[in-house]
Order: structure tokens, then sequence, then C-alpha cells
């Protein structure tokens, strides 16, 4: 018997400056692993998964942008039919930490750009590295408010924290979205 549940495919990509951990967030997702020592994405790299939503399978490729600037031209080809975005920046409280911050409305224009409207996180990474009681939500949400993204999430690629919350927050609202499209085709085809 044929199974009758439908199969969604859904394009992740995820973007942010070099070193914020787009590769190690993948990477504890989908595998539960975390790699100490970096090693630099050249052009983009994917990863896929597979997870079941009410019954529903659904086929996840994600989309790990380099974020040095070398790579800027390739960026218009490797955004093509993402369906969502995630954009990571760091907590660290370096200079890493605030040119992260300070980019995101940068990534977000440039996904605008080349992918329309689709849905956007972010993603604060490296929250392993900072006293969390400290940390100042006002400047994230107004991005957030402002530029009319879904959310943010703090999380931590070496511990896990946040990481899963995250990525099923963004899967989430991806299948609500097509699930709904996907109703609405077949409400019209009869």
């Amino acid at each position: 018997m044929k199974d009758t549940k439908e199969k969604y495919v859904f394009k992740i990509t995820i973007v942010g400056d070099g070193f914020v951990g787009k590769t190690s967030l993948i990477r504890k997702f989908t595998q539960g692993t975390f790699q100490k020592d970096y090693i630099k994405t050249i052009g983009a790299q994917f990863s896929i998964f597979e997870e079941k939503i009410d019954g529903d399978l659904c086929k996840l490729f994600f989309w790990d942008i380099a974020g040095q600037d070398e790579f800027h031209f390739l960026r218009p080809a490797f955004y093509k039919d993402s369906k969502a975005a995630i954009i990571v920046y760091t907590l660290e409280e370096n200079n890493l930490g605030k040119e992260s911050f300070k980019h995101l409305p940068n990534w977000h224009d440039d996904l605008k750009q080349f992918c329309g409207d689709i849905p956007i996180v972010v993603f604060a990474n490296k929250v392993d590295l900072v006293d969390k009681e400290l940390l100042n939500y006002t400047k994230i949400s107004k991005i957030v408010k402002k530029r009319n993204l879904l959310g943010y999430y703090l999380t931590s690629a070496k511990t896990g924290d946040g990481v899963t919350q995250a990525f099923q927050a963004l899967i989430r609202e991806l299948y609500n979205k097509y699930k709904a499209i996907f109703s609405e085709l077949q409400s019209s085809k009869k």
C-alpha cells in the first residue's frame, strides 16, 4: 500500500559572517555533533535532514553559505529557491560579535533582494560564552520587529542549548505555511 502522506521539500539558507558558527549549528542539529576546530566554508555546503511532522515527511536541505566577503559574488546563485532562511551572529563580546550583529541588516537585505518575502529567523549563537543574565535583548528585539522577522533564538552549537528549539520553530512555520497552501490547492481542484 502506498503511503498517502505528502512529502514536503524545503531549502533553508543559513547566512551570517564568517566564524559565527553556521556550519556547527547545522551539524549539531542534523548529526548531534560539535567540532571544536574551525573549518572555513568554501562557497556553500548543504546538509539533508528528514523529519516527520504530524505524520508528513519533510525533507530539509540546509544550505550553509560562506560568510566571508570573497564569496559574496556566489551568494545569489546559492539563495535560489530558498523557502526560509536563518541569519546567524555571535554573542561573543569581541569585535567579531559586534561586527556580526552590525551586519544583520545587510544579510537580511541580501535575502530579501534574492529570495523575496520568506520566513527568516535569527540565531544569536555561542550563548555558552556569555552570561545570559547580563544580555540586553533590546537591540535584537528591535531588529526583529522592525524587519518583520519570525523571531530570534539564543543558541550554542557547542552545548546544544536552544538549537533544536530554534530549528524546530522555523521548520514548523514552513510546514504550516505550505500545508495550508497545499490544502487550498487540493480544495480548488474539487
